[in-house]
C-alpha cells in the first residue's frame, strides 16, 4: 500500500517532493521520483509484496511506460503467467506493479476489467497519462486541471502542496456533507479539486484534454434461481473462501480485525481454515463503556477459532484525546465518528502486523443495516398514515427521552419518522444524514435546491434497474455510503498508521454473486444478511450468528453534552442546535460532530503549522 502524486505541466521537482512528503504516512518504507520534462511522478511505499523488487515509480525495460501505483492486485500471479505466455519478459520476481505495466501494454484500457484487487494508479504512455480507480473506491484518487496543468494525488492534502492547486472551500460539498455525513464523489471539500469516482478511468493528453469515463458499476440485476438456500449458502461460502485466500498473500506479517460480528468472524474463520488458528493473529479494541464494547463476543470468536488474539481495552473518554492526532492527518472531513475507534484499532494492530483483513462490505452487499429492515414498514406507514397524523406522531416521538447510548431506540424511532416526511428516493439519505431538508434550507439560505443537494442519492435510486425498494436502497449504500463513508474512513484510519487493510467481502467474485442475488436472500422475515448468515453457520458458533448488530461507534452525543468536544457555535442555527443538545431537548450528535470535524479541517488548512489549535477537549 502506498501514496502516489504527480502532475503534468507547471511545477518543479521541489513541488513534487512537497506533494509526496504529505503522503509519508501512507508509505514510510521508501520514496521515489520520476521527472521527464513537464511530467512529474512521485511515490511513497509501504512494502507488502516483493519487498526487494517493487520500487516505484517503475518503468518498463525500454522506458516507454512508467507507473505509480497504490493498492494490491490479488490475481497478479495469474495475469503474470498469461502475459509471460504471450512473450512479456519480467524484471521482478513477483511485483504486481510490473504486471500492471505489461498488462497495459498488452490490453490497454481493457486491463482494468481483468483486475481483481484495489487500486489507484497512473501510467505514462508517450504523451498520454492514464489513471484508474478500483471498482468500489477502496483506494482514493484526487485531481485538478487548471491553467494547462493536471495534477493528482492519493490525498487532498498532497494536492494542496502544488502551487497551482485551488484553495477555496466548496460550498456545495459542505452542504452535501451535512446532508449525507460524507462528501460524495466527484466532489471534494475544495472547489475545483475532484475525486475520481470508483469504477472510473481518466485520460490526460499532453496535460491538456481530460476525459473521465466509467468502466464498471455495481449494477443490481437480481436473477431468479431454483437453487435451495443451502446450495446458495454453500456457493457463497466457497466464493468468500477464495476471496479470503487471495488476501492472505503478503511478504509481511498479517492479521484479522475481529469484532465478533458476522462479517469479521466469517473472514477470520475462513483465514483460520487456511493458516490454522494458532498461526492467525486477531485484533480487537474494547471500551470500558458497555454499550460501545464488543470485546466479549470477539474473544468468544477468537477462542472458538483458537487464534493468537490481542485485545486493548480503553476508556472512550481517554480515547478522545487522540482526536488531535487524527485531525492533523485527516485530509478531508469525515462524518462517521467511528473514525476514532477504527483509528485506534489500526494503531493497535500495526504494532504487530502490516496487513489486516476486515469485514467491510458485508452490510452493503447483503443488506445488514437497520434501514433495510425499515423499508417494508416505511412503505406501509406512508400509504396508511395521513400527513397530519404523521406530524402529530413526530411531535410525540420528539418527547421521548434522549439517550446517547450506541444506536439507542429513541434515535432509531426519531430517524425513521424524519425520513418518512419525504418521498422514498430520499428515505435513505435523510435517515443517514446529519440534517434533514428543511434544516438544510436554513443552513444554505436556499442557495441550493433539494435536487442539487441529494443529486447522487436520487441518481442511485432512480438509475437502479430493479424496481424493488430494497435493491434501490442497496444501490445507494454500495455506490455512495460505502465508497465515500465506510471505505474512505477505513483507508484514512489505516494509512495514518501505515497499515494496509483488505476486504474479502468486496472481492469482484463476491460482488458479482451478490448483485445477481434476489432480495429475499439478503433480507428475509426481518432477518438481515440472511444468506451470508446461512453461509457462515457451519463455521461459527450459533450465538455469534444470532447476535444483534452493534456497530462500531463513539459516544459523540455524550462528549458534546458534557463539553468533551465543542464546536465553536457562533450565533444562529448552530448555536441553537448545540443548546438543544446540551439541554437534552434533542439529539443533535450527527450534525454537531459534522460541524466540529469541518471546523477542525478548516483550522488546520488555515494554519498547518498550528495543528491542534482551535481544538477544545475537556
Amino acid at each position: 500500500m502506498c501514496g502516489i502524486a504527480g502532475f503534468f505541466g507547471a511545477g518543479d521537482r521541489g513541488d513534487l517532493a512537497a506533494m509526496t512528503a504529505r503522503l509519508a504516512h501512507r508509505g514510510p518504507d521508501a520514496e521515489g521520483f520520476y521527472v521527464e520534462g513537464p511530467l512529474h511522478l512521485g511515490h511513497r511505499r509501504l512494502s507488502i509484496v516483493d519487498l526487494g523488487g517493487g520500487a516505484q515509480p517503475m518503468a518498463t525495460a525500454d522506458g516507454k511506460l512508467v507507473i505509480v501505483f497504490n493498492g494490491e492486485i490479488y490475481n497478479h500471479r495469474e495475469l503474470r503467467a498469461e502475459l509471460a505466455a504471450r512473450g512479456h519478459v519480467f524484471l521482478t520476481d513477483h511485483s504486481d506493479t510490473e504486471v500492471l505495466l505489461h498488462g497495459w501494454r498488452e490490453w490497454g484500457r481493457g486491463l482494468v476489467a481483468r483486475l481483481n484487487g484495489m487500486w489507484a494508479f497512473a501510467i505514462r504512455d508517450g504523451d498520454r497519462l492514464f489513471l484508474s480507480r478500483d471498482r468500489f473506491g477502496k483506494k482514493p484518487l484526487y485531481y485538478f486541471h487548471r491553467n494547462g496543468t493536471f495534477a493528482f494525488a492519493s490525498e487532498l492534502a498532497a494536492l494542496l502542496a502544488h502551487p497551482l492547486a485551488p484553495r477555496g472551500e466548496s460550498e456545495i460539498a459542505r452542504v452535501k456533507f451535512l446532508a449525507l455525513g460524507l462528501i460524495p464523489a466527484p466532489h471534494s471539500a475544495v472547489e475545483g479539486i475532484w475525486k475520481l469516482p470508483a469504477g472510473h478511468n481518466l485520460d490526460v493528453r499532453d496535460g491538456g484534454s481530460v476525459r473521465v469515463s466509467r468502466y464498471w458499476r455495481y449494477a443490481l440485476e437480481p436473477k431468479e434461481t431454483g437453487a435451495s438456500d443451502d446450495d446458495l449458502a454453500a456457493e457463497l461460502r466457497e466464493i468468500v473462501g477464495r476471496a479470503t485466500r487471495r488476501r492472505l498473500m503478503a511478504d509481511v506479517p498479517l492479521g484479522i480485525f475481529l469484532s465478533g460480528g458476522i462479517d469479521s468472524s466469517l473472514v477470520a474463520a475462513l483465514a483460520a481454515r487456511e493458516l490454522g488458528g494458532p498461526a492467525l493473529r486477531t485484533f480487537t479494541i474494547g471500551f470500558s463503556e458497555p454499550t460501545f464494547d464488543e470485546s466479549a463476543p470477539a474473544l468468544r470468536m477468537a477462542e472458538f477459532l483458537g487464534t493468537n488474539h490481542s485485545c486493548e481495552v480503553l476508556s472512550l473518554d481517554a480515547a478522545v484525546g487522540f482526536l488531535p492526532q487524527i485531525f492533523d492527518l485527516l485530509d478531508e472531513p469525515q462524518g462517521d465518528s467511528s473514525l476514532l475507534p477504527t483509528w485506534l484499532l489500526c494503531r493497535f494492530a500495526r504494532r504487530e502486523v502490516t496487513v489486516a483483513l476486515g469485514g467491510d462490505g458485508g452490510d452493503e452487499l447483503f443488506a445488514g443495516y437497520d434501514p433495510f429492515r425499515a423499508l417494508r414498514l416505511a412503505k406501509i406507514y406512508s400509504a396508511a398514515v395521513p400527513r397530519p397524523l404523521h406530524k402529530a406522531i413526530r411531535l410525540l416521538a420528539a418527547r421521548l427521552p434522549v439517550s446517547h447510548n450506541n444506536i439507542s431506540l429513541d434515535f432509531k424511532i426519531k430517524r425513521t419518522l424524519r425520513g418518512l416526511d419525504h418521498p422514498p428516493r430520499l428515505w435513505n439519505p435523510v435517515w443517514m444524514g446529519a440534517l434533514e431538508p428543511a434544516e438544510l434550507a436554513r443552513v444554505t439560505e436556499s442557495r441550493f435546491t433539494i435536487e442539487e443537494i441529494y443529486s447522487e442519492a436520487v441518481a442511485a435510486w432512480d438509475e437502479c434497474a430493479s424496481p424493488d425498494p430494497l435493491d434501490r436502497a442497496l444501490q445507494f449504500f454500495t455506490e455512495i455510503y460505502l465508497q465515500d463513508g465506510i471505505l474512505a474512513k477505513a483507508d484514512r484510519a489505516s494509512m495514518m498508521n501505515s497499515l494496509e487493510v483488505r476486504s474479502p467481502l468486496l472481492d469482484i467474485e463476491v460482488a458479482d454473486f451478490a448483485r445477481k442475488l434476489p432480495g429475499r436472500f439478503k433480507l428475509r422475515g426481518g432477518m438481515t444478511k440472511f444468506l451470508l448468515k446461512r453461509a457462515a453457520a457451519p463455521l461459527l458458533p450459533p450465538d455469534i450468528i444470532g447476535r444483534k448488530k452493534k456497530g462500531f461507534g463513539s459516544p459523540v452525543g455524550h462528549w458534546l453534552k458534557s463539553g468533551g468536544i465543542v464546536p465553536a457555535p457562533g450565533p444562529g442555527f448552530l448555536h441553537d442546535k448545540l443548546d438543544d443538545h446540551v439541554s437534552g431537548r434533542s439529539d443533535e450528535r450527527l450534525y454537531l460532530w459534522c460541524e466540529f470535524v469541518w471546523q477542525q479541517w478548516r483550522a488546520r488548512r488555515a494554519n498547518e503549522k498550528g495543528a491542534g489549535q482551535n481544538f477544545s477537549l475537556f
